[in-house]
Parts: structure tokens; sequence; C-alpha cells
């Protein structure tokens, strides 16, 4: 199928020129046959030498020009339009707007068709016509099958769309029928649609109940296309002209995009932007004279590559078409960040995040090849650098906390600049450096030497006495606070207990033998005099026995020696 759009001026007869093709008369609404008005969009089809064609009809009143726009801006960029001048008044200034209006979204294919050819000398209108519009055909509307015959040459130039692309279909109708529920129509520029599909509407799912395309009921329709929806899972007043129904994670929805301009105008801070059928209020901020960053009032579902226009309500004028250049844009917080970006712009391309899950790369419109790391791809380069600084990373922070457990994984995250810490493992593998309790550091880093002088004095003292831990004064004495002896711990040469309470590294076995002694169960009273030690010891010893299953705790409160 193929998919044309009409445009020009009102009254230029372009809904006749359709009714004229088809048989059918594309204005549905009863005001738009009493007025003999188009008001709104505008249906019709028909085959012409084998070929299906279907026809957006789209109003040329100034005050309807949104409608136009949501007829027109959906249309793949490689699409057709049919443009209709009257014989009788020739270019008009809504034949101007239509023309910007399609520069700016990028339409290279059309055919012009003098209308009235029958009232007036064509001839001054078909000669202003040639020289606005180049190589494209300029017919006389009287001439009905000299038109068909063009419509056909006219899809041939078209390219074949992508079958299996991502959906998103603008909204350009939404209504309800009795017994099917909710229904939107639209023009599908690439992918297949299926019944049965799962999409994403506003961040839900909803799903295809059924699909109609001109006029039959179809279990698939291929783009380009008209099509019809019927979807489970939204209600008529939640769905509307502007929003989309799409293949689910497929498409980022934001509210802040950067685009570069095509034949840009003079810029306001407050205009709207058209894109597919959504017409959306944005703030602008030029960035230098090659494009801008725009606050939409809402977020859309975009890529790269999608194609709009910025229009002045105000003063019915067509300000600039725009090419999105980047849905995720990168904060302008230092001086010199708008020249910068604004000399990217100009380039026409922006680079992607040097680091993101690939199928949010993916949904952005970036080539998601490159280095993968688990769902990331990063820039090589970028994660070469971070590679090289995680290492004077880790050392400057042994330095400064020489008894610290290592760095915590969030720290050398920010640091390093990671997006996310899952990505700390990865970066640091061959490095030499390990991960334990979420902290980074080096395996078997020694105790710095006023710690390992001070432990050294406990040791020599758990030698005659091995169950005797030391007082808190004494842990004063040796400058042995709770650092320090979480530190002595990792590096092996202390037990810890309880808070405070520490012990020998061999004490699990010592007390498993002096324990074996005694007759089984014993109470802890008798442990604390095998042990030859206190309670504030004994008890927090046996709960650490009990863990390691060298003990077994009895119900009526006695302990036994396991195996």
């Amino acid at each position: 199928m193929f998919v044309v759009a009409t445009a020009g001026h009102v009254d230029h007869g372009k809904s006749t020129l359709v009714h004229r093709l088809t048989g059918m008369w594309p204005d549905r609404l009863e005001e738009e046959q009493r007025r003999g008005l188009t008001i709104d969009l505008g249906f019709a089809w028909t085959t012409i030498a084998g070929r299906e064609i279907a026809f957006v009809d789209v109003p040329g009143h100034e005050r309807f020009v949104t409608n136009m726009l949501a007829g027109c801006g959906p249309m793949p960029r490689e699409s057709a339009v049919l443009f209709v001048v009257a014989a009788t008044e020739g270019w008009m200034p809504q034949s101007e707007e239509h023309f910007a209006a399609l520069q700016a979204l990028g339409v290279r294919h059309a055919l012009v068709v003098v209308s009235k050819a029958d009232l007036a000398d064509p001839a001054p209108v078909v000669a202003d016509l040639t020289g606005r519009f180049g190589g494209a055909p300029v017919v006389l509307g009287t001439d009905r099958d000299r038109v068909r015959a063009e419509l056909v040459a006219l899809t041939e130039r078209l390219p074949e769309p992508d079958p299996v692309a991502d959906v998103r279909l603008w909204v350009d109708r939404s209504f309800t029928v009795r017994g099917a529920g909710t229904v939107v129509t639209g023009t599908l520029a690439a992918g297949t649609l299926r019944v049965g599909d799962d999409l994403e509407h506003d961040g839900r799912r909803v799903t295809v109940r059924g699909l109609q395309s001109l006029g039959r009921g179809r279990s698939e329709v291929r783009a380009v296309a008209r099509v019809a929806v019927n979807l489970r899972g939204v209600d008529r007043e939640d769905i509307a002209r502007g929003d989309t129904v799409s293949t689910p994670g497929a498409w980022l929805r934001t509210d802040e995009i950067d685009v570069a301009f095509r034949s840009p105008g003079t810029l306001h801070e407050q205009l709207v932007l058209h894109v597919g059928s959504a017409a959306v209020p944005v703030r602008v901020r030029p960035l230098g004279d090659a494009g801008a960053r725009l606050r939409l009032s809402r977020p859309l579902p975009l890529r790269i590559g999608d194609v709009g226009l910025l229009r002045d309500p105000g003063e019915h004028r067509i300000v600039a078409g725009v090419d999105v250049l980047d849905v995720r844009p990168p904060a302008l917080r230092r001086r010199g960040d708008a020249r910068d970006r604004g000399a990217q712009l100009r380039t026409g391309e922006v680079a992607p995040p040097v680091c993101v899950r690939w199928k949010e790369l993916r949904a952005m419109g970036f080539d998601t090849r490159g280095l993968r790391i688990g769902e990331w791809v990063v820039d090589e380069q970028w994660w070469a650098r971070r590679r090289e600084a995680v290492v004077g990373i880790v050392e400057r922070w042994a330095a400064e906390h020489d008894v610290a457990a290592g760095v915590p994984l969030e720290t050398l995250r920010q640091q390093t600049g990671l997006p996310a810490t899952e990505l700390v493992s990865p970066l640091l593998a061959g490095t030499g450096f390990e991960v334990s309790d979420g902290r980074v550091r080096r395996p078997g880093a020694e105790l710095p030497q006023r710690v390992d002088e001070a432990v050294r004095v406990l040791e020599g003292r758990l030698v005659d006495a091995p169950f005797r831990a030391p007082e808190a004064a004494e842990l004063a004495t040796l400058s042995l606070g709770a650092k320090e002896l979480a530190a002595a711990v990792r590096a092996g040469r202390l037990t810890k207990l309880a808070d405070g309470v520490v012990l020998g590294p061999a004490v699990v076995d010592q007390a498993r033998i002096v324990l074996q002694r005694l007759p089984q169960p014993f109470t802890v009273a008798e442990a604390k005099r095998a042990l030859d030690t206190t309670r504030r010891v004994a008890v927090p010893l046996l709960e650490l026995l009990a863990r390691q299953r060298v003990t077994r705790a009895n119900p009526d409160g006695t302990h036994c020696v396991a195996g």
C-alpha cells in the first residue's frame, strides 16, 4: 500500500480531487459536509494499476493547520504529497504555509495538480508551480487519466519500508466501536502490526485486539499503510491524537531534546513542536545558529533521526524544520557548554553516551555496536581511561584511610564516573583488587606499623591466656579502636567475638580442644571455668562456636561439642 497526503490552500479542490480519484468523499463530519469545508483529516482509498493508494486529505484553512500537520507529520520522510493549486487563484497564503511545512518535514516526492483548470487559464499557474517545485510533475486536474498515471509513477519512486522495524503508530483519531472497544487510526510508517501484538501506550501495555485497513479486517498490516487498531487495555478517554502505540521498550520517552535546524527563521522562546501527529508547546534555548535545546511540555517517544517542525501559532508561520539529534542531551552547566554543544549540532550528528544500557541506546536510535559489558555498551577509550584511573583511586584511598576496609563501592563508582555499581567489578578485572563486603581493596593488605605493633603486644599476652580478652582500658592504652581492631580481624591477626571483645586467630580450634575434655553436655559456667575466662568472653565465644557448628546449644540451655 502507498499513502499520499494532500496539501494546498482552502477551497482549491483537494477533497474534490480525492473524490474523483477514489469515488469516496473524504469529508466525514456533518459540519464539513454542511459547510463544504474540510475541517479535520479525511481518508479515502482506491486501486490504480494494481497499486493500493490511500489518501490522507487535510484541511486548507489557516485555522486548521494543526490538523494538516497531524496528517502529514506521521508520514515517512520518503513519503509523497498531492499538492493542489487552483487555476482561478494561484499561489495563496496557505499554499505557502503548506509548502513550507512540507519542506520543513523533509517531504521529497510530490505531484502538483492544478485544479479548476476549466474555469481559468492554467498556464501562468503551471509556470509558477514548475519554478517552485523543481522537477515535480505538474498536471491539470481536468486530465484525470494523467493524474492517475502520475500517481503510479510517484509510487514507483518511493523506497521500500522496513517491515521488521520497531512500530510507532502516531494516533490521528480515536473512538469507540460498540462491542469492540477502543479503536485508533494512524499511518503505519515502518514495521508490521499483527493481531495479538503487545504494544505500549504512555508506559503501559496494550494488546492489538483487531486490525483493519482500507475497510477490510486484517490479521497483519505492513508499512506503509493506513490502519485502524482495536486495542485492549486502554479506554477511549485515555488515548487521543498526538499519542502513540509502539513496540514496548523500543522508544525513549523524553521531554528534552537537542535538534538541528533546516532553514531556520526567527526563533522565539515559546513555540510549538509538531512531530508525528503531536503538537507540543516547547521552550526553546538556541545553541548557536545551527540548533537548539527544546523543553517539551509533555514527554514524547522520540529517537534521533526523527523529523519535525517548529511553528509560531500566533503568527501562523513555520519557523524551522528540525532533525532530532539527541533525546537524552547532556547538561549545560559550565560557561561555554552551550557554544560547544552548538558546534556539535552543526555537524548534523552527536556521539552516543559513553556508557549506557544497550536497550536504552537502541531506544534512543543509536547503533548498539560497541564494547559490551553485561547489558551495557561502553566506549572503549572511555572504559580504558576508567581502568587506568581505578588503580590510583584505590591506592590513594588506602594511603588516606590506612585501617579502612577498602574503598566503598559507591565511592569508587562516583570517582570513576560509572553510572552503576554493577560495573565496578568488571572494571576491576585484572587489576589485582578484590570486592568484599561492599568495599574494594588489595587482597592481604598489611596493617599499618602502629597497628601491627599494638597487635603484637596482644598476641604475646594471648599466648599464655588465650581466652582472656583484653579489657577496654588496655585496648585504649594501645590505641586500638574499633577501626584498628576491624583491620586486624580482616588481616587474620585477631578474632572478633563481640564489639570490643577480641581473641587470637586460633581461638576456635583451641576452644574445641578444651571443651571436648568436659563431660557432655556442659553449662556456660562449666565452659567459663574450663576456659579460664569470664562470662563476657564465654557467652559470645559459645555463640561463635555454635555458628561454626563446633558446638551445639541444647533446649535446656546446656551445650555439647558437635560430632
